[in-house]
């Protein structure tokens, strides 16, 4: 009898990452690798590549100009960075994610931008007791 499709290894949806490192130690490179490796794993997605740029200047990158060429293979699902911010500063990050997304990619982060302009402080979401009080309820509540 044949394993049902669920027990068999397939390949996940193909994805690349995308590092900016400008003055990063080795250590921290590895770890961030590790950290997109990690994310895929989770996710099942296949990481196929990472490209780096080291560049500090904003202009015209090689890597991601890299990136864009295997965006366009077929059955290439997305992009994986850490941040928002590996994709340049805030304009450039997202003009960059603009033409991620029209090349018919996904742009996935391993952690979430954050809200600028929270509605609700996270202090008010707290509520603390002071110290010693004991909360006496009814025997009949």
């Amino acid at each position: 009898m044949e394993p049902l499709t669920e027990h068999r290894p397939v390949n996940g949806p193909v994805v690349y990452g995308f590092l900016r490192l400008v003055r990063v130690s080795q250590a921290r490179q590895d770890a961030l690798v590790a950290s997109l490796a990690e994310y895929c794993r989770s996710h099942e997605l296949q990481l196929s590549g990472v490209f780096t740029d080291r560049d500090a200047v904003a202009r015209p990158s090689e890597a991601f100009a890299g990136l864009l060429d295997v965006l366009a293979v077929p059955d290439v699902y997305g992009v994986v960075a850490p941040a928002m911010s590996h994709l340049g500063p805030k304009a450039i990050a997202a003009e960059r994610g603009r033409r991620i997304e029209s090349a018919g990619s996904r742009l996935l982060l391993v952690r979430r931008p954050r809200p600028t302009h929270p509605s609700v402080s996270p202090s008010v979401l707290i509520r603390r007791r002071h110290p010693g009080t004991t909360r006496v309820l009814d025997a009949e509540s």
